[in-house]
């Protein structure tokens, strides 16, 4: 939040309700994975985790829906997770992402999204590789108002074994792309690795946003970006 806030600039933070490994089937307890996936976690209706929400929505942050691991073929589970995310804010959120990025086939996940009244998701892309796969503009699977923001670069895709030099090159190739392309570009930084315990990714993070303003780009969230897509004037990094 600091680093934004001297850039002057806004993202989003997408608030995750897993399930607890003692809701889930027992063969899952025997497994190593599910205990890395649902041990540990957050309860965003806590009164810590509501504050740190409620905090971020005042400070003109997006709070949105990270669906859980297996709510991308599962409705029920997602209207779930949006209520209770609302529930923590107070008010309705209107877009999200999904955890490890999972979608079902075809348009299923979305369709999911649709139906419990999000406006927008940016699941859509690679933890691994990065760029414009999905072209340089928001897409529209119903031909309506929902919109998909396709993911054009996560962290852990452009930081090969310690290279910062190299990732900043890919950012800057990325951003020359934008901009050259009046397109839409998207990034997803885990909080985490903003931290002193991994040096390289704050400073890479910082970077990424100057460039973009030096380019004249607007740089916010995704759910304001959402409401200005009708701006002739419009071109966009979301955060």
């Amino acid at each position: 939040m600091g680093l934004e806030d001297d850039l002057g600039v806004r993202s989003a933070f997408y608030f995750l309700s897993e399930p607890g490994l003692r809701n889930r089937p027992f063969q899952q307890w025997c497994n190593p994975r599910y205990w890395i996936e649902h041990l540990g976690r957050y309860d965003v209706e806590t009164i810590d985790l509501t504050n740190i929400v409620r905090a971020l929505d005042a400070g003109g942050w997006e709070v949105g829906l990270h669906g859980s691991f297996n709510s991308f073929d599962d409705r029920d589970r997602l209207r779930e997770e949006k209520a209770k995310i609302e529930r923590a804010l107070g008010h309705e959120v209107t877009g999200g992402r999904q955890h490890f990025l999972n979608l079902a086939p075809g348009k299923e996940t979305w369709r999911h999204h649709r139906a419990i009244g999000l406006d927008y998701d940016s699941s859509l892309g690679s933890s691994t590789e990065y760029g414009f796969q999905h072209g340089h503009e928001p897409l529209r699977p119903f031909d309506d108002e929902f919109v998909v923001f396709p993911l054009t670069a996560m962290e852990t895709a452009l930081v090969e074994e310690g290279d910062f030099a190299a990732a900043w090159d890919a950012c800057e190739g990325l951003l020359t792309e934008a901009a050259d392309n009046d397109a839409v570009m998207t990034v997803l930084w885990h909080p985490r690795l903003l931290s002193d315990d991994f040096p390289g990714y704050r400073e890479l993070y910082r970077r990424l946003i100057e460039r973009a303003l030096e380019l004249d780009a607007w740089v916010g969230p995704p759910g304001e970006l959402y409401e200005r897509l009708d701006d002739p004037e419009l071109g966009a990094i979301e955060v």
